[in-house]
């Protein structure tokens, strides 16, 4: 099912991290380190034109390195046969400098719930990205947290057709957040 470009919707984000929080504060999530969920590779893997592919699956982002130059275009896939995924990143504090699984395990909302994002690309199992927020472009240094906050089994075409007409978080079913399931990274945009 193809779903087209949803429109920047900032607020609809902001709104969803903040309830994906709040599930998330009711789930005991492990913590496998600090890049638990990220590849350990220091130097990107992009094509000629400054584009990195990042194979999203269940529950982790493949292919995703720790550092990328500023100006990266970041694209996503989605190798699940069944979840829907997203990749949003956020900006992190200059002063934060935590490890990520201590970001993810404290508070989000009080971290993350007055910023932007400065990126929301999301895939469908089998289907074509879907920039919700931005182009996918990295152009501010600094570190990023990287999350997905759909949630675990949530019926991806429903989900996709809830956000397009909903002004707030979708109402569909679905269990903890994939966050919740380790699908989050860390990301440095180098200047």
């Amino acid at each position: 099912m193809t779903h087209p470009t949803r429109p920047a919707a900032r607020p609809f984000h902001r709104t969803l991290v903040a309830a994906s929080v709040a599930a998330l504060a009711l789930v005991a999530c492990g913590d496998d380190g600090d890049d638990a969920a990220s590849a350990d590779a220091a130097t990107p893997v992009t094509n000629d034109a400054g584009v990195l592919d990042v194979v999203m699956d269940d529950f982790h982002y493949g292919d995703l390195p720790s550092a990328v130059p500023a100006g990266t275009r970041i694209t996503v896939s989605n190798a699940s046969e069944v979840e829907l995924h997203e990749f949003v990143a956020f900006r992190l504090p200059d002063d934060d400098q935590r490890p990520v699984a201590e970001i993810v395990g404290g508070d989000l909302v009080s971290l993350l719930g007055d910023s932007e994002p400065a990126m929301v690309l999301l895939a469908p199992p089998g289907g074509e990205q879907i920039a919700a927020v931005g182009d996918g472009t990295l152009t501010d240094p600094g570190r990023y947290l990287v999350i997905c906050v759909i949630p675990t089994g949530a019926d991806p075409g429903e989900y996709l057709d809830a956000a397009a007409t909903s002004d707030g978080p979708p109402q569909v079913a679905g269990g903890a957040p994939h966050v919740a399931n380790g699908m989050y990274a860390e990301l440095t945009v180098t200047g």
